[in-house]
């Protein structure tokens, strides 16, 4: 009983881990998750106390469970044999493929992550990058939606800022599940984009079976009252302009909506607009005719290159913030209203019905958008020089052509951001200073004169509010 037994050093080693293993286990395991499990519920009842919009039980379930029920809706098994059948494969391996995208769509959201590590970010970098400037919605316009309806932000898209920017400003009433596209599968950022609530999307998917899989998603996510954030465009401005509305995510929502049995449907306008839009040269690189598209990996690099030489220059205190970046939400618009008023009962509607009363809404929408993208400094100036292409101006012209055109925008009722006449002219000559430090224009003795290399990204900071003066 008390001999020796003699064992290879590699086989030892593979008890010792399996050791380990079965250590974490039956006990460190359980352990963390029970001390994570009570640092969420401690911040869900902290945070139950404030919000305007509350966190829906639908984005507390397990992940799991909400894949099995996406995976297994009535409508996706019919979508999975049709496609089975259509191109000749065993039903189960549509169904694997089912299970993978329900895997790409569905978040992991979490509370503790999105309140106490998410919303630091964002406000962090949000704060570091630009002046935040915010006209929130009125408090009685909040009071006057029903707190059991389903919340939707539909809002423009200037950049991949508008993500943090607007996370980090509804943060204080409600949470924000949004769709992103698949730039953010990068790692780490897409467990990242998963724990705040974010569903991936493959924009412009032919693929019927996809398509179903994300529709069931958003019908269900919408059905259960989950505040969601939607790029109307569905990407990004690439001229600066407004784009038509995209109806994909919209028709999703309201292709199954039935104004008197469902919970009502809100869209509240959101008007974003920047005084620098970091992607700014890419966008405009884009619209050139037979551009190669840049991959991912390329994207990652010039970001982490951007970040690094922005932290170079903080450490060299040469660091300078990028001018304003401003959002205003507008009045909200009641889906229940809108049809009782129109006459209309979406999910009663043939396809091409359908789109025509959704890109109605949408437009409508659209509009509602523009109503309330603030008119920011660069966009003033921009405008100045594209209205000046040739001249030489001073920087008490560029004031007074300023002064003119705010006016001219303010009898419009356009969103000006309101500041003293002193901060103004501060504000003014570091828009002047923005471009001037870009190329964007030139500078000569006390003169200023658009660079004519430059004009495209001139007419893409002016185009933000053409809108009011077309």
């Amino acid at each position: 009983m008390a001999g020796e037994i003699t064992i290879s050093l590699w086989v030892f080693i593979i008890l010792i881990a399996f050791a380990i293993i079965a250590a974490l286990d039956k006990i460190l395991i359980p352990s963390s998750r029970w001390f994570l499990r009570r640092r969420i519920n401690l911040v869900l009842k902290e945070i139950g106390t404030r919000l305007d919009i509350e966190i829906r039980p639908f984005q507390l379930t397990k992940r799991q469970v909400l894949l099995d029920r996406l995976a297994y809706d009535p409508e996706v098994i019919k979508t999975i044999q049709e496609y089975a059948k259509k191109h000749d494969m065993p039903v189960e391996l549509a169904q694997k493929k089912v299970m993978i995208y329900a895997r790409e769509i569905v978040p992991s959201f979490n509370a503790y992550f999105y309140f106490r590590i998410g919303y630091w970010i964002a406000k962090k970098a949000a704060r570091l990058l630009y002046r935040v400037r915010v006209d929130l919605l009125k408090n009685e316009q909040y009071n006057l939606i029903d707190p059991d309806s389903t919340v939707v932000f539909v809002m423009n898209h200037r950049s991949n800022m508008d993500y943090i920017l607007v996370a980090f400003l509804a943060a204080e009433r409600t949470t924000l599940s949004y769709a992103v596209g698949e730039w953010a599968k990068i790692w780490p950022l897409h467990m990242l984009f998963r724990f705040m609530g974010a569903f991936f999307v493959r924009r412009n998917s032919k693929n019927s079976l996809y398509r179903r899989v994300l529709e069931r998603y958003i019908h269900m996510a919408t059905k259960e009252g989950v505040c969601q954030a939607v790029f109307l465009e569905g990407g990004l401005s690439r001229d600066g302009r407004l784009q038509k509305p995209k109806l994909g995510l919209m028709d999703y929502m309201l292709r199954k909506f039935d104004p008197k049995n469902d919970r009502n449907i809100v869209f509240i306008p959101v008007g974003i607009n920047y005084d620098r839009t970091i992607e700014d040269r890419t966008l405009l690189r884009s619209l050139e005719p037979g551009v190669e598209k840049k991959s991912i990996w390329f994207v990652f690099k010039t970001t982490l290159g951007f970040i690094f030489h922005s932290l170079v220059r903080m450490v060299l205190s040469r660091w300078k913030r990028y001018g304003y970046a401003c959002v205003n939400f507008g009045t909200p618009v009641s889906v229940k209203e809108y049809c009782t008023k129109h006459n209309i009962d979406f999910k009663k509607l043939i396809r091409q019905e359908r789109f025509v009363e959704v890109e109605k809404l949408s437009s409508k929408l659209l509009s509602f958008i523009g109503d309330v993208v603030p008119v920011v400094p660069i966009s003033l100036v921009a405008t100045v020089f594209v209205e000046n292409m040739e001249q030489e101006l001073t920087i008490f012209d560029i004031e007074e052509q300023v002064t003119k055109l705010l006016n001219a925008l303010q009898e419009r009722g356009a969103p000006v951001l309101e500041v003293p006449r002193s901060t103004r002219t501060h504000a003014i000559a570091d828009a002047v200073d923005m471009l001037s430090l870009r190329n964007i224009i030139t500078t000569s003795a006390d003169f200023f004169k658009a660079n004519p290399h430059e004009e495209k990204i001139l007419r893409y900071y002016a185009n933000s509010i053409v809108h009011w003066l077309e």
